[in-house]
């Protein structure tokens, strides 16, 4: 026995010794064993020399390694057992020096390498090796079931030795994921020649994107607010598409952390977004954007949701609101709702922050960057005659930020800190104007307004417009101002046109595409 984390150590200890075990220990694992009062071994007297080098040597010994990779029915093995004194070893509990622990509280190089466990991972790779015979367990869980196991049957059955082989192999692997990954990034290497990710089994889920597609929701150890780390309070266990929604949802309404900001998305896509004085008239707004497409979605919050937005919220069917806390008022309001998930991340992610993302692909995965581009008002290039107003420059940065969590080809009307229309994932971008222009127009019409939503709005574009058909589509919609990267050849067609019509376009040199 040789752990770090000590939980449920003395009661597997006691079990162990009440069916006749024997234990021997390292360090602080013994010290902790003998204060409870029963008998232990340190590992030295059965290895005949003692921890040194500051606990670097204590278990990489003949005698350790030999007992736990014996295979007891070999003669030869026997043999050599029997000529050096190496006794069996049926069971090894042992965790790992927290090294994730430590990287992620802040520590510095040399205590980062000091916490990286040698020893450890050598017994246990070599307890899963010989899992014919040894019993491998690399946390409580698994020291549990061998204990369940011995009181009740006086020992391990094969079944379980291997399952908890492939526990340790996987244990070992992430814990040399995190160590390469770190070490990589200390060194500079942004690409290293081989990549690892490692993940905790957080949920097995129903079906993934379909009913017939498994699904299971892994935990990395990115320290990043979010659906991954969040407390869900009540309703069924997410799905796979609800933790896809609200990761997206929640990553959004992060972009306007300063502000009362709501964010309601469909199949990855927001449909609404708003900012307002309260958290109620952000999320009113919101819904105002496409209340037909909202019937069902996920839905962010940036600030501590309180009961009236909560009120609002449960007037229609939701599947998950995610916020950084709740007031308890607006927590027992959705406790009557049980088809509604609620999510209390703690905080907000950092936009700004960066970090990695990855997709599959047949044979491989992709590796990116987070998206951390942020537009502010002195990085645009104004390229027509026509220069925007205050207001206006303010609605096409709205504009373009939501844009960047739109699929591409992606169009986003936005006035006063309000999506007015969104177009999401069309082949062409004259499309995208076209929904999102349509969009704009149903939400006035459901609103008793006289005119489409985009009337007098700020048009992002969150790539280049190839052709001028486009912004004429946004021109017609009623935008009055155009944010888009520029970069086509031919942007010369793309300000003539718009020079024509008489708005105002800026260029912000970054493409922000969403695949």
């Amino acid at each position: 026995m040789s752990v770090s984390d000590k939980s449920g150590l003395i009661e597997a200890a006691r079990a162990l010794v009440a069916a006749g075990v024997e234990l021997v220990s390292t360090g602080g694992t013994k010290a902790a064993i003998a204060a409870a009062g029963l008998p232990v071994k340190d590992v030295s007297e059965i290895t005949g020399f003692p921890e040194m080098m500051d606990g670097r040597v204590k278990t990489l010994h003949p005698v350790v390694h030999g007992g736990l990779l014996g295979v007891r029915n070999a003669d030869s093995h026997a043999a050599a057992m029997a000529e050096h004194g190496i006794g069996p070893i049926d069971i090894l509990y042992c965790n790992l020096y927290p090294f994730e622990a430590t990287v992620a509280a802040g520590a510095d190089f040399a205590t980062a390498v000091e916490n990286i466990d040698i020893g450890g991972p050598a017994m246990i790779r070599s307890s899963a090796k010989n899992h014919g015979f040894v019993a491998v367990c690399v946390d409580p869980e698994g020291m549990a079931e061998v204990v369940a196991a011995i009181t009740a049957e006086g020992g391990t059955r094969l079944a379980l030795r291997q399952r908890l082989a492939a526990r340790a192999y996987a244990r070992t692997a992430a814990y040399d994921a995190a160590i390469s990954t770190w070490f990589a990034g200390q060194v500079g290497e942004v690409y290293p020649a081989r990549k690892s990710i490692a993940g905790t089994l957080a949920q097995t889920m129903r079906y993934g994107e379909n009913p017939h597609q498994t699904a299971a929701f892994y935990r990395t150890s990115e320290a990043r607010p979010g659906v991954a780390a969040a407390r869900q309070l009540q309703g069924k266990a997410l799905s796979y598409n609800n933790i896809a929604d609200t990761d997206a949802a929640y990553e959004l309404v992060a972009e306007f952390a300063d502000q009362p900001a709501v964010a309601i998305i469909k199949h990855a896509n927001p449909c609404g977004v708003a900012v307002g004085a309260t958290l109620a008239e952000a999320y009113a707004r919101a819904l105002q954007c496409d209340p037909v497409s909202a019937f069902g979605g996920v839905i962010a919050v940036s600030q501590r949701l309180d009961v009236e937005t909560a009120r609002q919220i449960t007037d229609i069917f939701t599947e998950v609101v995610i916020a950084p806390d709740a007031d308890e008022a607006a927590i027992a309001l959705f406790a009557a709702k049980k088809n509604l998930r609620l999510l209390i991340a703690g905080s907000l992610p950092e936009p700004l922050a960066g970090g990695e993302v990855f997709r599959s692909v047949a044979g491989g995965f992709l590796v990116q960057s987070r998206d951390t581009a942020r537009i502010r008002a002195a990085d645009l290039k104004i390229v027509t005659k026509r220069q925007p107003t205050p207001a206006e420059i303010a609605d096409m940065l709205f504009a373009f930020t939501v844009a960047k969590h739109v699929k591409s080809n992606a169009i986003v009307y936005a006035r006063n800190g309000q999506t007015a229309g969104i177009g999401a994932g069309q082949m062409n971008r004259r499309d995208s104007a076209r929904i999102a222009a349509l969009r704009a127009a149903e939400a006035a019409e459901a609103a008793g307004l006289p005119h489409s939503l985009a009337q007098g709005s700020a048009c992002a574009s969150e790539a280049f417009f190839p052709f001028p058909d486009g912004l004429l589509q946004a021109v017609e919609a009623g935008a009055t101002a155009v944010i888009q990267p520029g970069g086509s050849i031919k942007d010369a067609d793309v300000i003539a046109a718009a020079d024509e019509a008489g708005i105002a376009m800026a260029f912000t040199g970054i493409r922000v595409f969403r695949h």
